[in-house]
């Protein structure tokens, strides 16, 4: 039977640390279990934050083992080697599936029931990867896809305009990675369009405006990892808001990385797209309006992936 306020973290890296660090703050279970090949390097992270208890809503941490996960809601794998710098994302898919292969049937082999989300990069590959490896339906399967990329977005918009990141609505779509796209035909300050209300704040020059702050989102990452080595604090935030969606039942449409196979003309991929997410997972794919442009972006990020997934032993 699945306790809807129990969940594992396996991993406890930096995201997988950071993101148990950003899950208590919500509050939304009542135990967490903490699991990497280091065993003790789990349990100093569970000894960490179970001091910071007294500051916030009760919740046993622990580390634990793969006995303990058969009853979780949800299973975060964040286990997976980091991104050096110079590194792409897909560089890292070989080693990244191999690791997969050996924790994923540790996973189904105690009768897990609840959601498995994937954060370890090349987040699209390895969610297809472990949907294939598990066999579980693919609503089960999510990964944390664009919705950093798309936080990211949000705030370099704002700043650019000057308005509440929170009143920015815009996607980042595709690939988690270098080949992603954002969805400039869509996106929107609260109703106005992009390019009116850059007009509003007394800027005309849209394409080279336009192209700046996407090469920002897109390189962030690198960005960041040249200059502190790792990226952690603001993928365990979208980690984050993603559980809460799904725990909540929230149905909140967020681009997560989800199975595809019709949508956009695509088939039998995962790729990071807006998708419905609630207690069941990705309840459903939203197939949201493109340009022509932004349709020829997607459907290339797709088949370069593709290229990539047909050379994995899955």
């Amino acid at each position: 039977m699945i306790n809807i306020q129990k969940a594992a973290i396996i991993g406890c890296g930096f995201v997988g640390a950071s993101t148990a660090f950003s899950l208590i703050h919500k509050g939304l279970f009542s135990e967490l279990v903490l699991i990497d090949a280091n065993h003790k390097k789990a349990e100093g992270e569970a000894m960490d934050l179970s001091h910071g208890r007294p500051f916030v809503k009760p919740v046993k941490i622990y580390a634990g083992g793969f006995d303990d996960i058969s009853d979780c809601s949800l299973i975060i794998i964040t286990a997976g080697a980091n991104q050096k710098p110079g590194e792409t994302r897909l560089d890292l898919v070989h080693k990244n599936v191999a690791i997969l292969k050996s924790i994923i049937p540790e996973i189904t082999g105690r009768g897990f029931e609840g959601i498995l989300m994937i954060v370890a990069n090349p987040v699209d590959i390895l969610t297809y990867a472990a949907l294939k490896i598990s066999g579980y339906p693919k609503e089960r399967v999510i990964g944390s896809g664009t919705v950093l990329d798309t936080a990211r977005f949000r705030y370099l918009l704002s700043e650019h305009l000057q308005v509440d990141s929170r009143s920015v609505h815009a996607f980042i779509i595709g690939e988690h990675g270098d080949s992603e796209l954002a969805v400039w035909s869509g996106a929107n300050v609260s109703g106005i369009d992009i390019n009116s209300f850059c007009e509003l704040r007394g800027y005309y020059d849209h394409m080279e405006s336009m192209e700046k702050i996407y090469r920002n989102v897109r390189d962030s990452a690198y960005d960041i990892i040249e200059r502190k080595g790792a990226t952690y604090y603001g993928v365990a935030m979208a980690v984050s808001r993603i559980t809460e969606s799904i725990i909540r039942n929230e149905h909140s449409v967020m681009p997560v990385s989800s199975y595809i196979d019709g949508p956009y003309g695509l088939t039998d991929i995962c790729l990071s797209v807006p998708t419905i997410v609630g207690q069941n997972g990705a309840e459903k794919v939203l197939e949201i309006p493109l340009n022509e442009s932004e349709k020829k972006q997607l459907c290339d990020s797709a088949g370069e992936l593709k290229k990539v997934i047909e050379n994995l032993d899955l």
